[in-house]
């Protein structure tokens, strides 16, 4: 069986932790930033973990990862 090909779309999108976690960047962060106060333009810059289930696994196999 040939090796899956890695996704580069989800890649440039996600990030697997060491301990294999995946991080997504938060949505509502490209455009009407005016609106928002500090505290959540300071939040959105963080990343946040996609729940650990068939999605995050999903993400993983397309990355090329386990």
């Amino acid at each position: 069986m040939p090796k899956a090909k890695t996704k580069k779309s989800v890649s440039s999108r996600m990030k697997i932790t060491k301990g294999g976690k995946v991080l997504r960047h938060r949505q509502g962060s490209s455009h009407m930033m005016v609106r928002m106060d500090r505290k959540r333009k300071r939040n959105l810059r963080k990343a946040c973990l996609v729940l650990p289930s068939r999605v995050a696994r999903t993400m993983k196999r397309l990355m090329g990862e386990g």
